[in-house]
């Protein structure tokens, strides 16, 4: 009986949450709708979960949670939305007591959990179809479904008759059109509400799928039984991948590295002159993504060279050998931004460079926390809770950068007609971003014609923005200060028309 009311009152929440989605965003712009419906979900959670209230600090976790939930009133984006959605996931496994208590185990349930929760419903329904007679759960179910037969038979039958006797029910039963209630009901709007019914069923029932052990246990040796001789590819292994493989690999790649630095330092920083017909930037364009490729080699190389316990993390030639070479590493990183950055202030600045210099940041911050891992003797399992750590900080600051803006501010300060050097500027890349782009677009065209913005899709983009920014589901707080600068640019003025020439009439000598 329990059950069945657990399963009744979650699925009627599930189904309120199901309604309030589709009010919130089938066919409605996105916005501070996506904040509201996390909060709400969020109080439902609480709600199926009230003994997580009996904690010593019941607020620490909403708290937690607010914050998390804070990017999506800044802007909604692909970004935000996915940290929302691993904070609401966090959120429901720590209320319901199955979150983990270490950083890399906790990633391993997200990942679970998110892999579970297009069947979670279907699955639990199942089971609950298939509950044992012994409680008597198929006659609380038929006796849930036969008392509404009579009531709902009768109140038909009196509806009815009251149609006929009362010219006001009459036409208020008139107005119902059963066929326009039919085109309401549209295949992509039944599958937004089954996508939302199975998420947040999940976090209203958070669960993990279970896995059968397939391997077997190791059987125990006999007592006073010889230990087998170990196979011939394993002594194999100790010599090519053994102490001396190891230390002999160190003193290469450090060479070889030391070169590529040298390298670097002569050409890049020292002035010195490339070979004919090869350009500063092509150098710092070709090298800037497979040396971060070099890097994340080297970083797996030393993770499994120096592996905790093993013969070749305790000799300590072994272990400055591998703190040179790590550095040198980081060395070759901030090399590789560099040179990006010397690639960017001739060609400008795109969103996949951009990505491509926090992600460069990640791997020098990954380097450096091999070296803290080593130095201090810690496990893989820290070196990844460590990285899950920064990465997760990294992604959560990105949603508060306005990179559109960013890069059209910067493409418009670096261009060939604001600076006099780089490259002449692409405008329809610009306008590609919407209005975020015209503050930056109307600097450009206040610099070279003295007047803001003419094209009429530039204006046209800003009279849509500022529309849409009126309807209340689509408001956010970047989307807010957007219109406050479209709207100090006033009304259009428009520059004078060009008076066109007259041909010259050729003169008439005198006579």
């Amino acid at each position: 009986m329990t059950s069945f009311v657990s399963f009744c009152s979650r699925f009627g929440i599930a189904v309120l949450l199901v309604a309030l989605a589709d009010f919130f965003f089938y066919d409605q712009p996105i916005g501070i709708t996506v904040l509201l419906f996390a909060i709400v979900t969020a109080g439902a959670v609480v709600a199926v979960h009230p003994a997580a209230l009996n904690s010593p600090m019941p607020w620490l976790k909403p708290a937690c949670l607010l914050v998390a939930l804070l990017p999506l009133a800044e802007n909604v984006s692909a970004l935000s939305v996915s940290v929302a959605l691993v904070a609401m996931v966090v959120f429901a496994l720590s209320l319901a007591g199955r979150l983990q208590h270490r950083i890399a185990r906790i990633a391993v349930q997200i990942a679970l959990f998110l892999l579970a929760v297009p069947l979670r419903f279907i699955r639990d329904f199942i089971r609950w179809r298939k509950t044992p007679r012994r409680f008597g759960r198929r006659r609380i179910r038929f006796a849930s479904i036969a008392v509404w037969v009579m009531p709902l038979t009768l109140g038909a039958v009196f509806l009815t008759l009251f149609g006929a006797a009362n010219p006001v029910i009459d036409y208020w039963l008139s107005l119902i059109d059963l066929m326009k209630l039919l085109d309401l009901i549209q295949l992509a709007r039944i599958a937004f509400w089954l996508i939302v019914l199975a998420c947040v069923w999940a976090l209203l029932r958070p669960r993990l799928p279970r896995f059968r052990r397939l391997i077997p246990r190791p059987r125990q040796n006999l007592a006073g039984a010889q230990p087998a001789a170990k196979p011939e590819r394993h002594v194999v292994e100790d010599i090519v991948f053994g102490k001396g493989a190891i230390l002999r690999a160190l003193i290469v790649f450090n060479a070889l590295f030391a070169l590529q630095t040298g390298l670097d330092a002569a050409y890049l920083w020292g002035g010195v002159a490339l070979p004919d017909g090869m350009s500063y930037a092509a150098y710092a364009h070709r090298g800037a993504y497979p040396l971060i490729a070099t890097a994340l080699l080297a970083a797996g190389f030393v993770l499994a060279a120096l592996r905790p316990g093993s013969e070749t993390s305790s000799d300590p030639l072994i272990r400055r050998l591998v703190y040179a070479w790590v550095a040198q590493n980081i060395v070759l990183v901030i090399s590789s931004i560099l040179r990006l950055d010397l690639y960017i202030g001739v060609y400008a600045l795109t969103y996949w460079r951009i990505a491509a210099f926090v992600w460069m940041g990640l791997v020098a911050s990954g380097l450096a926390l091999i070296i803290a891992r080593i130095a201090l003797g810690k496990s893989n399992e820290w070196l990844f809770s460590a990285n899950l750590l920064t990465l997760s900080a990294t992604l959560y600051a990105c949603c508060f950068i306005n990179f559109a803006a960013m890069i059209a501010n910067f493409n418009v300060d670096h261009s060939l007609e604001m600076s006099g050097s780089g490259t002449p500027l692409d405008a329809e890349y610009l306008r590609s971003f919407g209005a975020v782009a015209l503050p930056a677009l109307d600097r450009y065209y206040m610099h070279q014609t003295g007047h803001l913005t003419t094209w009429v899709v530039d204006l046209q983009t800003a009279d849509d923005y500022i529309a849409e920014q009126k309807k209340w589901r689509a408001w956010s707080f970047r989307a807010w200060r957007l219109v406050q600068v479209l709207d100090k640019r006033g009304p259009l003025v428009l520059p004078p028309p060009r008076q066109p020439t007259q041909p010259s009439q050729p003169s008439v000598p005198d006579r």
